[in-house]
């Protein structure tokens, strides 16, 4: 019989908070090597935090993450911000230019990084000492620190819990700086605090019901806010996260799920298009599974209901959230989904939304404005940067950048993001209302729409998609479609199929990467 660890050291610091609860024996982590339990990551994580003390770095310095998903990534980032210090994760799909952009943004002093990203990214990181994923290779990690004895990294003596274990935590510190995905413009480095971090993970927990039973499959990277998020939920109750990083052939997640026993699913919109229209997710019973969460952007209507008729027993939460918001901001409990058809629900517990005009008055039921939040969860602004920070974050909340109305009930209905809306014609057209209404084609895989620029309509429509493979759709039928169900000056002026849509790092669609392919082929800049 396992036995659960004594709480020790500061509740007020995160990573104590995300591990105290899991008892030794039970498997926190599954990855590609198997199985770890509680008591491997908390030991790893003594190995970790050992290294960067020997690297002299003190409390507040900013230390960068770099790898796929992995056990070492999640010790690796406990580690940091159990140290009292800053976790910079980063993407190890960036370019290296992007990398050492971030690294210099973050003001990072060491990166913790797997072999595989520290030899790719060797320029990059080579004015930094860089502690790889070898520091683990030969360690002991059997429980040991329970003890005091905490078990010595190749290179490294180690005191007992690095000396760090009892320190005090300001809840206001910074813990983690999460980058934007940079759809609109340069990312920035978003500050997420310890109380940031613990009061979004305390809400998520509470609507969407998670226990130690659960174990989460985990698509999504955690250098994302979304990714992070179910991190930081399933170690808080002392669940399990299974690691899978080979969405690229997306039926490997329907088949993990089911030899993992999953409880719980999470995806973006790009996620749940492929899993319902490529893969046997929607034929294929998965009697395990309990909870299936989406975010990272609206996923059209008919996906959704294609997603609740594919695993009718599990409850599916449509959520909204911003990187500076740590991560969630609102849900849809799932009996509500039906009755409230599209929208992104109401603020989570904890979080206060509201729909405001440009002049910072509520709006009326049923009027468009933007979506403001307040919360304990919110972000105090982002590094360095005084003017984007004002701009952001405002006395009326956080400004998401998102157009809505809101209903008589109070839930919320995204129309678009303001960046995204369509002019043309004289009128302004929702993207994402011309991609849900194309994606009713249900050949269709994913669809995005953007504006082009043209002499007469102002910005013409145009709307990329990817079909099924297999399938004879074309261009024109795409269009007959579309004409079907669309106002006139709403219908597409044009229909590319591709491929794929190009997905930034986080799995949502580039769309500047689609204006740019745009302008190129209609000779602009």
């Amino acid at each position: 019989m396992s036995s659960r660890p004594a709480v020790r050291g500061d509740r007020s610091n995160a990573a104590r908070f995300f591990a105290e609860r899991g008892a030794d024996a039970d498997v926190a982590v599954v990855d590609a090597a198997g199985e770890h339990t509680y008591a491997q990551l908390r030991d790893a994580v003594a190995v970790l935090e050992a290294a960067l003390a020997a690297e002299g770095l003190r409390e507040g310095d900013r230390v960068a993450i770099l790898g796929r998903n992995s056990f070492f990534w999640v010790a690796a980032y406990l580690a940091v911000i159990g140290a009292g210090l800053v976790a910079v994760p980063c993407s190890e799909k960036a370019t290296p230019a992007d990398i050492a952009r971030n690294l210099g943004l973050g003001e990072c002093r060491a990166v913790l990084a797997d072999r595989l990203a520290a030899r790719g990214f060797d320029d990059a990181l080579r004015p930094l000492p860089v502690i790889d994923d070898a520091v683990l290779d030969g360690a002991a990690l059997d429980g040991a620190s329970r003890n005091g004895a905490v078990p010595a990294a190749p290179g490294h003596a180690v005191p007992a819990a690095s000396g760090r274990a009892e320190r005090v935590t300001d809840p206001a510190d910074d813990a983690v700086l999460m980058f934007t995905s940079g759809t609109t413009s340069r990312p920035k480095a978003v500050r997420i605090t310890h109380a940031n971090l613990m009061a979004n993970t305390e809400s998520i927990i509470a609507y969407l019901g998670l226990t130690a039973s659960d174990r989460v499959l985990v698509i999504l990277p955690f250098y994302y806010c979304y990714g992070a998020s179910l991190l930081h939920t399933h170690l808080r109750v002392g669940g399990t996260v299974v690691l899978c990083n080979t969405f690229a052939y997306p039926e490997t997640a329907v088949e993990q799920i089911a030899a993992e026993q999953c409880t719980v699913l999470a995806g973006v919109p790009s996620s749940y298009q492929l899993l319902l229209r490529v893969t046997t997710f929607a034929q294929r019973r998965l009697p395990s599974l309990r909870i299936v969460q989406q975010a990272g952007g609206k996923l059209s209507p008919v996906l959704v209901d294609e997603l609740i008729a594919a695993q009718p027993h599990a409850n599916v939460f449509v959520m909204y959230g911003q990187t500076e918001a740590t991560a969630r901001l609102s849900y849809v409990p799932p009996e509500m989904l039906e009755a409230k058809r599209g929208s992104v629900g109401k603020g989570i517990p904890g979080v206060e939304l509201t729909v405001r005009s440009a002049t910072g008055e509520p709006v009326a039921v049923g009027e468009r404005g933007e979506i403001y939040a307040v919360g304990e969860s919110i972000s105090p602004g982002y590094l360095g940067d005084r003017e984007g920070t004002a701009a952001k974050f405002t006395p009326y909340g956080l400004r998401t950048g998102d157009l809505a109305v809101v209903d008589e009930d109070g839930y919320i209905f995204v129309v678009d993001r303001i960046d995204d809306f369509i002019k043309t014609w004289g009128y302004r057209v929702s993207s994402q209302e011309v991609e849900s209404a194309a994606l009713r084609l249900a050949e269709l895989v994913s669809a995005a729409a953007i504006g082009v620029p043209d002499e007469d309509a102002g910005e013409a429509i145009s709307l990329f998609v990817t079909i099924r493979p297999g399938s004879d759709v074309g261009p024109d039928d795409v269009l007959a479609h579309c004409r079907s169900l669309l106002a006139k000056h709403m219908v597409p002026a044009s229909v590319q199929i591709l491929q794929t849509l190009p997905l930034n790092a986080n799995g949502k669609v580039d769309k500047n990467a689609l204006r740019r392919a745009a302008y190129a082929a209609a000779g602009q800049s």
